[in-house]
């Protein structure tokens, strides 16, 4: 087992201690591991990459558990009423479309890579912030609702051009010779 991975494994834990204290409405130990949980997938990318300790397994564990990290988290701020329901909706229902096109790909005999394109990059990128940003307002740190307003309109935005350029691709996918690597 690589350290990377043993990282990433770190990680996957820490989504129930993070969903149990928002639970608990300790927002400051919540907010706290997710900055921790988010240090440790750039520290578990980096090692991987600088002293060559990239694995299939790593390929595969990173993506689910930020996955399993957002999505987690995006629900409890949905419940916590710190975001607003539709924005919920959309965020899960773009990776269950995305698990699903990769499973049916599958099934059919027809797998699909799945390679992060430009603008899934820019939309997780801009869900952790918000997640950053409403976790620490909900903490009792500075309060930038402006910030977190015009974010939650971005990221809305990202949600539903990153599914459409995933549901794009993986319908030329299926719908031509090619197949996965």
């Amino acid at each position: 087992m690589t350290l990377p991975n043993l990282i990433t494994i770190a990680r996957f834990v820490m989504v129930p201690l993070i969903i149990l204290a928002m639970i608990k409405g300790e927002m400051l130990t919540a907010f706290m591991l997710f900055l921790l949980a988010g240090v440790s997938d750039g520290l578990d990318g980096f090692i991987a990459r600088q002293f060559n300790q990239k694995s299939e397994f790593g390929a595969w564990l990173d993506p689910i558990a930020d996955k399993l990290l957002l999505v987690s988290v995006f629900v409890m701020l949905g419940w916590l009423g710190a975001l607003p329901e539709w924005l919920i909706i959309f965020v899960v229902s773009r990776d269950a479309m995305i698990v699903g096109a990769v499973v049916l790909s599958s099934l059919l005999g027809n797998p699909v890579a799945i390679r992060p394109l430009l603008v899934s990059k820019a939309n997780t990128m801009f869900q952790i912030i918000l997640v950053v940003l409403v976790l620490a307002d909900l903490a009792g740190l500075p309060r930038l609702d402006a910030i977190v307003g015009w974010m939650i309109y971005a990221v809305a935005g990202l949600t539903i051009a990153s599914a459409g350029a995933y549901l794009v691709t993986w319908l030329r996918h299926m719908t031509s010779d090619e197949r996965a690597d």
